[in-house]
């Protein structure tokens, strides 16, 4: 039995993606900080479809040492694709950030990340039709000035990403690493990159996704043979090799 993991599910586009990928009939492994939520999402799947199996697992990817616990946890599990959507924002000038929350935010978007993309690809190289999907950002192309650490932090996974495609491709591996870079998108992410505790999309901006549009962009990515799916200045999303200059050390 296969799975497909996805950190960050409890709400916005991890959790809309967890019932897209249930819908074709993928078996989850959902990993969060909320159980209660997490709990929520098992029992909404499995009413809508019985035979999905559907596993979860609480996480804090705030913390380096329980990225290795999740991972060392699945081990038992054979996994054909990996998602790492679990991130954290910060929209604040440099001089006024807040550096605990950035530091929070560093570990989660840029060393949790790594680590557990790196035990995946260790592992699964080599197994046909296995993915590895980071969730980037638009900002991860371009740079926004209110929200650098975030820009920069995004940037980390976009190019980190796509330089792990080429190496992949380079050795001839089996697995596939993709980048997901939305723009805004209506979830969660922006109240707490605020510290607000409502955020009104209709009101504050004039184009937005849904995190069941972003999903959708998810699958077709997944369905793609495509290294990024990227959401562009018009919002229109658009399915691209890679973007980076790639320069080839071997």
């Amino acid at each position: 039995m296969e799975y497909t993991v996805i950190t960050g599910a409890s709400s916005g586009i991890g959790y809309e993606t967890a019932l897209a990928f249930a819908a074709r009939g993928k078996n989850l492994i959902l990993a969060a900080r909320r159980l209660d939520k997490l709990l929520e999402l098992k029992s909404t799947i499995q009413s809508i479809d019985p035979d999905v199996n559907v596993i979860v697992h609480t996480s804090d990817l705030s913390v380096k040492d329980q990225a290795y616990t999740l991972y060392n946890n699945l081990k038992e599990y054979q996994i054909e694709t990996w998602i790492n959507n679990a991130g954290l924002g910060e929209a604040s000038l440099v001089t006024e950030q807040n550096l605990n929350k950035v530091e929070t935010m560093l570990r989660v978007n840029i060393e949790s990340l790594t680590i557990l993309s790196t035990l995946f690809v260790r592992d699964y190289a080599d197994v046909e039709g296995t993915q590895l999907i980071n969730v980037s950002s638009a900002l991860g192309y371009a740079i926004a000035v209110g929200s650098v650490a975030y820009s920069a932090s995004k940037y980390y996974v976009s190019a980190f990403t796509e330089g792990l495609a080429k190496e992949l491709e380079l050795k001839g591996a089996k697995l596939k690493a993709k980048v997901l870079a939305p723009a805004i998108t209506e979830t969660e992410f922006v109240k707490k990159s605020i510290d607000a505790e409502e955020f009104d999309y209709k009101a504050n901006m004039p184009q937005y996704h849904t995190a069941k549009q972003m999903a959708g962009f998810m699958v077709d990515l997944y369905d793609s043979n495509a290294v990024v799916g990227i959401v562009d200045q018009n919002y229109d999303f658009n399915l691209r090799p890679q973007i980076y200059p790639i320069i080839s050390e071997f």
